[in-house]
């Protein structure tokens, strides 16, 4: 294992200045990938000093540091989890060999893809949020959303490291292909459905970290377990920065539900007194718990069996839960339930290998739940009979064996018609919308924040609310 070179130009500890070749094919790419921040980066705060996490190390106890920096200035880095000595694959059909530090010829074009794909996500959100920092509703809220942003760029560099050190020409083709595609394009969009969704308002946000970026860790934690160990280890450590894009979505939802609660408890119309009313927070969270599912893909996939069985993909957690205790998965069966013509719904069972994106997408349902939990005790405190519920996996579908089918929030199917006459009750309406971007003023002021959420329990690495987590090297609201 490298030690950590701080003070290349491309911060790293994968031994980058020993191969002079792809330092030199990595630093070529840099002025490219930095051309992409200022045009799609976040839009007018360039020459702002951010107080930004920035990664210098990958051990568990301190692997970051905390200080202001301009954006464009940030170290983004290539940083993978320290090398296991005789490492084996855990999974599939090649359980017990060694885990693989090149890349296996049979499967070269499967983990390219896997690759590819994961890493298109990274530049994709941030093009998706960039124009969010111009309504900001704190400094707290405006630094995460840049931690966030900096943090998917240099996730975006984990994945452009393997292309170009494991991939040869074919690699370096895919890196820059990452920076033409664009979140929304018509002609050359972004690979996966929900990093075409437009993001306007902060909402939407909170509940893309809520909800798309836990899709991110359940994806991130599979491969993690890949028997191509440079990907596995690079998978780990971006699960280490990855924890915080989910905390900034679940508290901020949360705090958005608690300060309408606060509104309706002092007798306000909510909407008279600038607050989100609880039947829009549950439309918004509709909409992204069911974009985000789609992005697991087919319940029953060849696809995905084929990875399980190559030791390339596994399960969460596959060698680490107790739960899981056959690691070759191929005689048992996973449940499944099927729409008929009708509406009506049949049981199946499905070999467990070709079940292996459901399983995966079962248990990202369980953790969006736990999430939720934590909302509605909110309710509880506040002597409310109300719940923010997580939509059934058939509602609102784009792929899978419900792609396209008119089922209500709870399962029920109510027929087209139904469906187009309801769907304003249960997805944002264009009035929702716009309702809530109207609300979507900046506030910039130290220990200010808008009318529609609440303040932070705490502060960030000890720091309080009325901290300045942000440093304008001008006036903001002029911009």
């Amino acid at each position: 294992m490298s030690s950590v070179d701080l003070d290349a130009r491309i911060p790293n500890n994968v031994g980058l200045a020993d191969d002079r070749k792809l330092q030199k094919a990595l630093e070529a790419w840099q002025p490219n990938f930095l051309d992409w921040w200022g045009d799609m980066g976040p839009e007018g705060f360039q020459q702002d000093q951010i107080y930004l996490r920035t990664a210098v190390s990958v051990d568990a106890g301190g692997w970051a540091q905390f200080e202001h920096v301009k954006m464009p200035d940030y170290r983004w880095g290539i940083f993978l989890t320290p090398n296991q000595e005789e490492k084996v694959i855990n999974f599939g059909d090649n359980i017990g060999d060694p885990a693989w530090d090149k890349v296996p010829g049979d499967w070269r074009t499967e983990l390219k893809r896997i690759i590819v794909t994961q890493g298109d996500t990274e530049p994709a959100s941030v093009e998706q949020q960039r124009m969010l920092g111009k309504s900001a509703p704190s400094l707290y809220d405006l630094r995460n959303l840049f931690q966030v942003n900096v943090e998917e760029g240099r996730h975006l560099w984990a994945m452009v490291y393997l292309l170009h050190k494991y991939f040869g020409r074919d690699g370096r083709e895919e890196a820059e292909d990452m920076l033409v595609r664009r979140s929304g394009n018509v002609d050359n969009p972004r690979i996966l459905g929900a990093f075409n969704e437009p993001i306007t308002d902060w909402l939407s946000f909170f509940c893309f970290t809520m909800f798309t970026d836990r899709d991110g860790k359940y994806q991130l934690a599979s491969l993690a377990e890949s028997g191509f160990d440079p990907l596995a280890r690079t998978c780990r450590f971006m699960l280490t920065e990855e924890a915080h894009h989910m905390f900034v979505g679940e508290t901020g939802v949360g705090r958005i539900i608690q300060r309408t609660l606060e509104l309706m408890q002092d007798n306000e119309d909510v909407r008279k007194a600038g607050g989100i009313p609880l039947d829009i927070i549950q439309k918004y969270v509709n909409r992204w718990v069911t974009v985000s599912m789609d992005l697991f893909g087919g319940e029953d996939s060849s696809n995905a069996a084929t990875y399980f069985a190559a030791g390339l993909k596994g399960r969460f957690r596959e060698a680490g839960d107790p739960n899981i205790t056959d690691h070759v998965a191929l005689e048992g069966i996973y449940p499944e339930t099927r729409p008929n013509e009708d509406g009506s719904i049949s049981k199946i069972e499905v070999p467990m290998r070709r079940a292996m994106n459901l399983i995966l997408r079962d248990a990202y349902r369980a953790d969006c739940e736990r999430g939720i939990r934590g909302w509605n005790r909110l309710f509880k405190k506040a002597g409310m009979n109300f719940k923010i519920t997580l939509p059934s996996d058939r509602f609102n579908r784009k792929q899978g064996v419900w792609a396209g089918l008119p089922y209500d929030p709870k399962g029920e199917w109510v027929g087209t018609p139904g469906f187009e006459a309801r769907k304003g009750d249960w997805l944002p309406t264009p009035e929702d919308e716009a309702y809530v971007a109207s609300l979507m003023k900046p506030v910039y002021e130290v220990g200010k924040i808008a009318s529609w959420i609440a303040p932070p329990k705490t502060g960030l690495n000890g720091q309080g609310f009325d901290f300045e987590y942000v440093k304008f090297a001008d006036d903001p609201y002029v911009r």
